[in-house]
């Protein structure tokens, strides 16, 4: 029987999609479930495939998801309303989950996104000092944190260390949040914290509660994005609150006072 000439035609782009699908999306088993067995309800597999897509999406969606908040500072000049104390331990929280991640090898879809957010929130740290006439120590900010996470990072730091600073990272996001949670609330006002910025977090951390039970397994991951999600929410609640509000009213308001 001679080969269908169609069928031949389109073998490479289905070679190359079902490679794309095994790579990033699903494993073999799921895909002739999927693909040859037409199962396409098969509970297991759809767990992973929406895991594999929120992990992705969550990676992308990290590249951008504070340069609002950096756009803002930057436009505006100032750091007003921005704790440089919750950012710390903000970054503290971020390190801690990728350095945990990369030590137990877990796939990238289930923590890359931490890279991102580190790389942004580093950013943001040294804008406030910079913003706040304290650029020499936004630069010492930067050097002793690339050393830091340089040697955490290296195969001297035993596993011991980096799960701990895995465990610490839930009284880290709680004192974080709840440090910019009051400073939005002793204003009366949240500043220029991004609103765009405050809600993709709130979004993401919320997706990565399933992900990191599906892909990893790991309780203290879920546990983290658990706290994270709720601190998060937190900071959500009091953007809309004070949606109406901001520096230059308050300004004017005790003027007329």
């Amino acid at each position: 029987m001679a080969d269908d000439p169609v069928m031949e035609k389109y073998s490479p782009f289905m070679d190359n999609f079902k490679g794309l699908l095994l790579a990033y999306f699903m494993p073999e088993s799921c895909y002739d479930e999927f693909f040859l067995k037409f199962n396409f309800l098969d509970v297991p597999c759809l767990k992973i495939v929406l895991s594999k897509a929120l992990g992705i999406g969550i990676i992308l969606g990290s590249v951008l998801v504070k340069l609002p908040q950096i756009l803002k500072l930057m436009g505006a000049k100032s750091a007003e309303g921005l704790s440089f104390n919750s950012v710390l331990l903000e970054l503290l929280a971020i390190t801690g989950t990728m350095a945990y991640s990369i030590a137990n090898k877990f796939p990238f879809s289930a923590w890359g996104e931490a890279l991102f957010l580190m790389l942004q929130t580093v950013a943001i740290g040294f804008l406030i000092q910079h913003y706040g006439g304290k650029t020499g120590r936004g630069l010492l900010f930067l050097v002793v944190y690339l050393v830091l996470l340089a040697l955490l990072l290296s195969p001297v730091t035993p596993l011991s260390v980096v799960t701990y600073m895995q465990a610490s990272n839930m009284p880290a996001i709680i004192i974080g949040r709840l440090i910019q949670a009051a400073t939005n609330f002793r204003n009366g006002h949240t500043g220029q914290l991004s609103a765009v910025s405050v809600f993709l977090l709130f979004a993401g951390s919320l997706a990565r509660i399933f992900t990191s039970l599906q892909e990893t397994g790991d309780s203290l991951m879920a546990l983290t994005y658990v706290i994270s999600s709720t601190c998060n929410g937190i900071i959500t609640l009091q953007v809309l609150y004070y949606w109406n509000s901001s520096p230059e009213r308050k300004k004017k308001k005790k003027k007329r006072e």
